[in-house]
């Protein structure tokens, strides 16, 4: 066997059973993977490492507490030796071959009918190195061989061209209220070209999964540090993907310079110069009151809409709004992230002549499968708020265009 090389493959194991014997540190290691790769994984063995107990207790795997026994290999589909028992090893390596199971084994790479490889992963692509034969068989050489091939991937200094139309720098696409249709030609356009993509929680999630494997998807939500230290990360991490050659598409909810902080990124990209091509969105405020029917103009009724942000309340010093002068405003007023403030909002307009009877419609998850409309007035609208559960995010409009058009939640 070891004058022929083995043979690279990759496994799907998704729904298949998978048997791990040992729990210890080389069970460790390589469990994330399996249980990344979606194997119905059996683990046996009497004792397990902290990590290997957390694993189990998560749910991403099973644990019989015992040693090897006759049959556990059967009906699986890979098998992974690591037992620090060589008797149990070999008897649990011949079933291996009686079953016509592939089989690791951490203590006699000889002996084995399978090997793992060295293992890394770099926008998407999985790298893999295995070395050709038993006899030159050398761990820290291979791992050393992947190190230096992710790294040069990472860093650019190995390049691998897309076959593809690149556009470098960094695109700043609105991607609209929600519905994947609703974004730009020219928006999905550069993110079909995109190399990474940096996203918002408001962007339509539906073109993601569109992408290609190859795409590096990073959730900006979950840059750390809170508010303002994590618009800093962004900034930072829309620099760092831009210098390294890639095209990066900074794909946000609505439009990116409507409460979307999009002049703050492009700033900083100036600055660090580099280009930046910005793509305008279907903003929220009027998309969707749309979608629900409402128009925020119409002959008659509304000359005029405002829009303003609601995640301050109007009490609090740091408020740059002018809710008096609003409140004597004729026209449409439209508030976005203004669930939590509402109460606040309606109580301010009132108290500066505004008719408590002023219809109110509150559209949740608008333009998606998800979109409800929920109309009160200034004066019931805090508390239908809370009666009808309404979340984040939502659009409020204040109007009475409101009651124009028909109201599909009648």
């Amino acid at each position: 066997m070891a004058e022929h090389p083995a043979y690279p493959v990759g496994l799907r194991l998704t729904g298949r059973k998978v048997v791990v014997l040992g729990g210890g540190q080389v069970a460790q290691r390589r469990l994330p993977a399996l249980i990344a790769a979606g194997g119905d994984i059996l683990l046996v063995s009497p004792t397990a490492t902290p990590s290997v107990e957390a694993m189990v207790e998560a749910g991403e795997l099973t644990w019989e507490k015992r040693p090897y026994a006759e049959g556990d290999l059967a009906d699986a589909w890979y098998a992974l030796i690591a037992t620090s028992d060589t008797e149990a090893n070999t008897l649990a390596s011949a079933e291996a071959e009686r079953h016509r199971v592939w089989c690791v084994r951490s203590d006699d790479a000889d002996a084995a009918t399978a090997w793992t490889p060295a293992t890394g992963t770099s926008e998407g692509v999985t790298i893999a190195v295995l070395t050709s034969d038993a006899k030159g068989r050398d761990p820290r050489h291979t791992a050393a061989i992947r190190d230096a091939v992710v790294e040069g991937l990472r860093d650019g200094t190995l390049v691998a061209p897309h076959h593809r139309t690149r556009t470098p720098g960094v695109a700043l696409v609105g991607g609209g209220p929600g519905d994947p249709d609703l974004i730009t030609v020219r928006g999905r356009r550069l993110l079909a070209e995109a190399d990474v993509v940096i996203t918002d929680h408001l962007g339509p999630r539906d073109l993601l999964a569109e992408l290609p494997q190859s795409v590096e998807v990073i959730d900006a939500a979950k840059l750390p540090y809170g508010r303002f230290m994590a618009q800093e990360a962004i900034n930072d991490a829309l620099i760092e993907h831009a210098r390294k050659g890639r095209s990066v598409v900074r794909l946000k909810g609505g439009d990116p310079f409507v409460y979307g902080r999009g002049m703050e990124e492009v700033q900083a990209l100036a600055e660090a110069g580099i280009p930046c091509t910005v793509v305008p969105g279907i903003s929220s405020s009027i998309s969707v009151p749309g979608a629900a029917g409402i128009p925020v103009t119409h002959r008659g009724v509304a000359h005029e809409f405002t829009v303003v942000s609601g995640h301050i309340a109007p009490d609090d010093e740091r408020s740059l709004v002018d809710w008096q002068a609003l409140a004597r405003l004729t026209g449409t007023l439209v508030i976005l992230m203004g669930v939590g403030t509402i109460g606040k909002v309606a109580e301010t307009l009132i108290a500066h002549g505004k008719s408590p009877d002023t219809p109110v419609a509150l559209v949740q998850e608008g333009t998606t499968a998800a979109q409800r409309r929920v109309d009160a007035t200034l004066a019931t609208v805090a508390e239908t708020v809370v009666a009808e559960e309404i979340k984040p995010p939502a659009v409020i409009v204040i109007g009475e265009v409101v009651t124009v058009g028909p109201n599909p939640s009648k």
